[in-house]
């Protein structure tokens, strides 16, 4: 298919459509950057705590590589990287999948515990400070119900099929 039948092919966003995809980037963007900014005061970036934080959810801190990846919506090479450089900081180590032979197991260490007991403080007044207490309870109501629209794989559905509410002309 040529670019430009592909460009004749697209579903363009409507106007109101395209702000509300802006705003939602503008909030992912604001958030992510303040709690970056968070973790950084205490050494740590955000894949640092993500993967701390989810390992720490697993029955003994440990889990393959490709679960945890998968978890993470990472691909198995990233999270990899990631890990190499999180073991060398003594956060985590590797040990040999016994289920599988080529696979690894993804091990949080006392030292990573200790830096995740330590960040988790950090990171909620963080969220609290960029996010939850800037929202209204009705706000965060509807970011459950939206987080579950996305996560439901039958909500992929005709966009002509869901109720519009028409937004107000300014």
């Amino acid at each position: 298919m040529s670019t430009k039948a592909l460009v004749g092919a697209v579903h363009w966003l409507n106007p109101d459509e395209e702000r509300a995809w802006r705003a939602f980037r503008r909030v992912m963007v604001a958030v992510q950057t303040g709690t970056a900014r968070d973790l950084a005061t205490i050494g740590l970036s955000e894949p640092d705590y993500e993967v701390l934080s989810t390992l720490s959810e697993r029955p003994a801190y440990t889990s393959t590589l490709g679960k945890q990846a998968d978890k993470m919506g990472w691909s198995r090479s990233r999270l990899s990287r990631h890990a190499t450089r999180m073991e060398a900081r003594g956060l985590l180590r590797r040990t040999p999948d016994p289920a599988d032979g080529r696979g690894c197991l993804l091990v949080l260490t006392a030292q990573g515990l200790e830096a995740l007991a330590n960040a988790a403080p950090i990171h909620v007044a963080s969220v609290r400070r960029h996010f939850i207490d800037r929202l209204a309870p009705e706000d965060l109501a509807a970011l459950e119900q939206i987080a579950a629209r996305m996560e439901d794989p039958k909500a992929v559905d005709d966009p002509e099929d869901r109720p519009r509410t028409p937004r107000p002309s300014a």
